[in-house]
């Protein structure tokens, strides 16, 4: 499927996987939690979890009860180990300040807690980049729900008016597919390969490499 750079409106952008490159200390952060708590580590214990749902919506399924108190130690070690190892993708820099001087508009739509979020950003991107910024538990449901497209746009578009011409949705796993699926914008996976691509679904996300792609796509334009 091409993309038609001249007629998008809006592009919303995930941050976990999509715009930082942080999944080490995802695992890592949560690895101190569970070894803490004396639980098997990650690979072990992944498979309590709920894939289609954020990391927040999967505590719970995780460490139970007092799932709270894991989040907040979570948070705690998370803030420690981005300093060190945060880190963008290649060529995202330049995809982002290319679309910006298009005159698209530039948003960040994601489950991310919005403390790590805050940290985060900056030390990738300039802020200003991005009109607008939806971090985690502040739409009245996390992707892949529709409502967190329909929060990030309000003001700008009716749910009714949302469309594949206008926006996209770009993230690295299914909960931003799905999202973008159930919202009628148009899904675009980058980073990693497309899960179950044989399904009707699958058929319906457009699928970038890399940011080098996307770049070299731009470029053409």
């Amino acid at each position: 499927m091409p993309l038609d750079f001249s007629k998008v409106k809006y592009i919303l952008f995930d941050w976990d996987g999509t715009l930082s490159d942080n999944r080490d200390i995802v695992i890592s952060a949560v690895n101190r939690v569970l070894g803490e708590r004396s639980l098997p580590d990650w690979e072990q214990i992944k498979n309590k979890r709920n894939p289609n749902l954020s990391l927040w919506d999967n505590f719970a399924n995780i460490f139970g009860s007092d799932w709270r108190i894991a989040y907040a130690r979570y948070i705690e070690i998370y803030k420690t180990l981005i300093p060190s190892m945060v880190k963008s993708y290649p060529h995202a820099p330049e995809v982002l300040q290319l679309l910006k001087d298009e005159g698209i508009e530039l948003m960040i739509m994601t489950n991310k807690d919005p403390q790590l979020l805050e940290i985060e950003l900056p030390l990738l991107y300039n802020p200003s980049l991005f009109s607008r910024i939806t971090p985690g538990h502040e739409a009245p449901r996390d992707k892949p729900y529709p409502e967190h497209i329909f929060y990030t746009l309000r003001g700008l578009l009716t749910p009714q008016e949302i469309n594949t011409q206008d926006v996209w949705m770009i993230g690295d796993s299914n909960q931003d597919s799905d999202c973008a699926l159930a919202a009628h914008a148009l899904p675009i996976r980058i980073n990693t390969p497309l899960f179950n691509d044989n399904t009707p679904r699958s058929k319906n996300i457009v699928w970038l490499k890399d940011f080098n792609e996307f770049y070299n796509l731009l470029a053409k334009n």
